[in-house]
């Protein structure tokens, strides 16, 4: 057996107390008895991150046993087997389980039966998981309808899911608000990026979150093709008096300009919201009670019209937006002049305003500096 090799033992004993760990090309041997020295440590690890290891793909497979012993778990990047979904599920469910937040993300091999599995796990009571990161993976609906069994049955614990980048579509989200309506989900944070979403979905996520509306403080759906109906849908939510939403991201998918190109007044293709949508989350700023702290609407062709309603809401008194993207929104000087009259009427909570690649010029963005 490798950990009776003594020289070994010694070598991991004196890699632990370096202060240059990365530095240290690590075997697949030494991984082996790194592993199991961490699994064997009274000192349980606040944080694993197996690519901060210098090793091969081989040494870095050897190291995850220590998953057992670590509250914070990063195993992204495609380096996993389907075989090691079993060591994971087992630390998960282990007596006690210290693990409490999980990320597997950009790992091809984690596809809807390897997610069943680790629903399994979630689903015993030692299970203490607060955080699941599983964004980039090769998941579909199917995973939807186990994460949404599995967190219905130990709902209480998981503060953090980030499916983000997988092709997850309508029905899937669907399937995932029958764990958001329980009484018991205490979910803060949602982020479902890129996942082939419509309005339909806005409509699934609308009605779970009205039944059970009081913990989500992060909402991400960027980069789905939701527009204006869809937004109208989910701000009927923001409008709710127990919504407590602190952050909405609803980004666009585009190829970013380069600056030259912007001068030029050439702009890609893109799906966008309208004014009409920044109507509807005007509505939600000045009947929400102050909760809303970030509103990123970047990417999206508001121009300077939107831009004018969206103004209404940040003079209302109850508005407390303290962070507002509308980065590459074709808006022009008169967006400025919006922003500041709006801002002179409600000067005290904005900390933070992003207008980049708007083409804007320095005597139009004084407007906003002088404030």
């Amino acid at each position: 057996m490798e950990m009776k090799d003594q020289s070994v033992h010694q070598e991991i004993q004196e890699f632990l107390k370096s202060e240059k760990k990365s530095e240290r090309r690590l075997s697949e041997i030494h991984c082996s008895a790194l592993a199991y020295l961490l699994q064997m440590s009274e000192e349980v690890l606040d944080e694993l991150n197996l690519q901060q290891y210098n090793t091969s793909e081989k040494g870095r497979r050897r190291l995850i046993p220590a998953v057992r012993n670590c509250r914070k778990e990063e195993l992204s990047d495609s380096f996993l087997l389907t075989s090691h979904w079993e060591v994971v599920a087992s630390a998960m469910t282990s007596n006690p389980s210290h693990l409490r937040e999980l990320s597997l993300s950009k790992n091809k091999s984690l596809t809807d039966a390897g997610v069943k599995l680790l629903c399994s796990a979630m689903m015993h009571p030692n299970c203490r998981l607060e955080t699941l990161r599983l964004s980039r993976c090769s998941l579909s609906e199917i995973s939807c309808d186990s994460l949404a069994s599995a967190l219905r049955s130990n709902p209480s614990h998981l503060r953090v899911l980030d499916l983000s980048w997988n092709q997850l579509k309508d029905p899937g989200v669907k399937r995932l608000c029958g764990f958001l309506q329980d009484p018991l989900c205490k979910l803060e944070t949602l982020r479902l990026k890129y996942c082939s979403l419509s309005e339909i979905s806005c409509d699934s996520l609308g009605s779970a979150l009205r039944s059970n509306p009081s913990h989500l403080r992060v909402l991400d759906l960027s980069y789905n093709q939701l527009q204006d109906p869809a937004v109208k849908l989910l701000c009927g939510f923001l409008q709710d008096p127990l919504c407590e939403l602190e952050t909405l991201r609803w980004l666009h998918y585009s190829q970013k300009p380069k600056p030259a190109s912007l001068l030029k007044g050439q702009q890609t293709k893109r799906l966008q919201l309208s004014k009409t949508s920044c109507d509807s989350v005007a509505s939600a700023l000045k009947s929400n009670l102050s909760h809303l702290r970030v509103l990123d609407l970047s990417y999206n062709t508001l121009q300077d019209p939107g831009v004018k309603l969206l103004c209404s809401g940040l003079e209302s008194p109850n508005c407390k937006l303290e962070r507002l993207g509308l980065c590459y929104c074709s808006l022009s000087e008169i967006s400025c002049g919006s922003l500041a009259s709006a801002l002179r009427s409600n000067p005290s909570h904005l900390r933070e305003l992003d207008l980049s690649l708007n083409n804007l010029q320095d005597s139009e963005l004084k407007l906003l500096s002088d404030l």
